[in-house]
């Protein structure tokens, strides 16, 4: 996982944004922050992660949505958010891969890796990969 993550980075995938570059451990606190929001329910927390201009892109059919379309569309989901685990967070310059884990209200456990581009120290985009079975969060059984 580490090498194609890796690999992601040195192909270019990894356009930097605008304006400073992030230091690792503040990318590091916006990421588990910005998830923190979720298990904490707390949009405020969520959303102060984020620049006024995110968007959100994901397998489920979020294609660079804004702030306020995240806010309806994919925040409902943290009702379902017991606890967040980080085994690896990797930064370079202004962008980062997360790979973290959601254990669920029901007890079902959740692995998802998200990409991150930062601008001005604040979250400006985030392209999620999941494998949306029925352990994800709201998908309801087949």
């Amino acid at each position: 996982m580490k090498l194609i993550l890796s690999i992601f980075l040195m192909l270019g995938f990894a356009t930097l944004a605008n304006g400073q570059t992030v230091t690792k451990q503040e990318a590091e606190a916006r990421i588990k922050n910005y998830l923190s929001g979720f298990e904490k329910k707390d949009w405020n927390l969520v959303v102060g992660q984020l620049t006024d201009d995110f968007n959100f892109t994901s397998p489920a059919g979020d294609n660079h949505i804004s702030l306020g379309e995240y806010k309806e569309r994919c925040y409902p989901t943290s009702k379902f958010f017991k606890k967040v685990e980080f085994p690896k967070i990797m930064v370079e310059g202004n962008t980062a891969f997360a790979i973290y884990d959601i254990q669920t209200t029901d007890g079902k456990r959740v692995h998802n890796v998200d990409y991150y581009t930062f601008r001005d120290g604040k979250i400006k985009s985030i392209e999620c990969f999941f494998g949306a079975g029925n352990g994800y969060p709201g998908k309801k059984p087949n």
